[in-house]
């Protein structure tokens, strides 16, 4: 799955230990959803969505 997390991430001025501070996952979950290497699962992708107020589906597609 394609996302927009670092564009977000970047935009917001949120580094990545700070974002998984927030989402209370670990730096490398960041870095690898970043990559496409990891999918999150469907509260992690709902929580993100919430942290930058905006759709699921603006970030992941």
């Amino acid at each position: 799955m394609k996302n927009k997390l670092a564009e977000f991430r970047k935009q917001n001025k949120y580094s990545q230990n700070r974002l998984a501070e927030l989402l209370g996952v670990s730096r490398q979950t960041i870095i690898s959803i970043e990559k496409g290497k990891y999918n999150p699962s469907l509260p992690l992708a709902l929580q993100i969505a919430r942290t930058f107020h905006t759709q699921v589906e603006s970030i992941f597609f």
